[in-house]
């Protein structure tokens, strides 16, 4: 059997990500959840969620299910011999291979449960997009804006998937960062192959920089020191003298500084976010965060202190998110860096690889007075 799929608002996603499950009124009310094949999902999202574009797909390996999968009839108005598969139980959170957006009338792309990368982009896409205060489509994919945040580029830029040349880019970059009043133009571009349009766009002036996609299993590393999870307030101080030493010189840096360190706690709104520190006379001085979406672990933030560093802290950290990961129920765990900065070495090291990259390109807009930062 094909992958099914599950259509859910996003904070009912959340909060089955804390029970473990995703149990809609349907269980109790008839026995089953809800659940289509790619070509039936138009059907129940029209007929219930009517013009809405903040929804989610759950996308379900049907092989992670241990309750019965049974093709029924639908609803009156469905398609007289249209079965549809309804799930006899809870949906358990890590059979949820993805997390995708749904945002018609755009075809959503459904990774498999090999697809390592298919899985990645999925997860930075839909976490971008249900975290976004406004997303607006444009070509070859959607803007993300937040207005709380204007520095952030994460929150403020164009998540472009399918191909457009560099000159659509920069129209559109433009025209959507005039329109918010951004400092700045910002696009990841994720298609393959999207290395030659970041090229152009250097060429014109743009910064660039290429992402590599990392992946490995969720297996936990040997016995050994563990970062411990504690409050994101507690590891704050660390990522202001982190950002303060990244943006040194930057206009407004203060003012910066508290955006990208305020940002982060919308991310524990659409999935579950764990904040791992290890500390030395009671300071975090090194931290990461590992996020879980379903049956996908996402690894970020991993810093240390640079007077802390040399004596293991960041493999703590990594340690204790590949625990979390495993008994999350993940089978996958992945990350991004840099293409050309150390830490891509360092974790292939530990067991990640290479699966793809993105591009992620940016400017200030002329006459910005104020830093920006990704």
């Amino acid at each position: 059997m094909t992958a099914l799929l599950h259509l859910i608002e996003p904070a009912g996603w959340r909060a089955a990500l804390d029970a473990g499950a995703v149990r809609p009124p349907s269980l109790a009310e008839a026995g089953f959840v809800h659940l289509s094949e790619p070509e039936q999902v138009h059907l129940p999202a029209g007929r219930l969620f009517p013009g809405r574009r903040d929804l989610v797909l759950l996308v379900v390996d049907p092989r992670r299910l241990a309750d019965p999968v049974r093709l029924e009839p639908g609803v009156p108005g469905d398609p007289e011999a249209m079965r549809f598969p309804h799930l006899y139980g809870p949906l358990p959170t890590a059979a949820v291979l993805a997390v995708v957006p749904y945002l018609p009338p755009a075809a959503p792309v459904l990774p498999s449960p090999g697809d390592a990368l298919g899985r990645a982009l999925a997860h930075t896409l839909s976490l971008r997009t249900r975290r976004a205060a406004e997303v607006r489509d444009v070509p070859g994919g959607v803007a993300v804006l937040d207005p709380d945040f204007p520095h952030s580029r994460d929150d403020n830029r164009l998540l472009l998937s399918e191909p457009v040349d560099a000159a659509t880019v920069e129209e559109t970059a433009a025209t959507i960062a005039a329109e918010a009043g951004l400092p700045h133009r910002a696009a990841t571009l994720r298609w393959p192959g999207a290395g030659a349009v970041a090229r152009e766009l250097a060429a014109h002036g743009w910064e660039v920089e290429e992402v590599v996609v990392m992946a490995r299993t969720a297996q936990p590393p040997p016995a050994g020191p563990r970062a411990v999870q504690v409050a994101q307030r507690e590891v704050h101080g660390l990522w202001r003298r982190s950002w303060r030493t990244v943006l040194a010189g930057s206009p407004d840096l203060e003012e910066v500084v508290d955006q990208l360190v305020g940002r982060e706690f919308r991310n524990d709104r659409v999935v579950a976010v764990h904040d791992l520190a290890v500390t030395e006379e009671g300071r975090p001085v090194a931290a990461g965060q590992l996020r879980i979406d379903g049956a996908t672990a996402v690894v970020d933030s991993v810093l240390t202190d640079p007077a802390a560093r040399g004596r293991g802290h960041a493999d703590a950290v990594l340690a204790a998110a590949l625990d979390g990961a495993a008994a999350a129920g993940c089978d996958l765990v992945v990350l991004e860096a840099a293409a050309d900065d150390w830490p891509r070495s360092w974790y292939a090291r530990r067991g990640f690889a290479e699966v793809g990259s993105v591009w992620e390109v940016g400017t200030r807009q002329a006459g910005a007075t104020q830093d920006s930062s990704r």
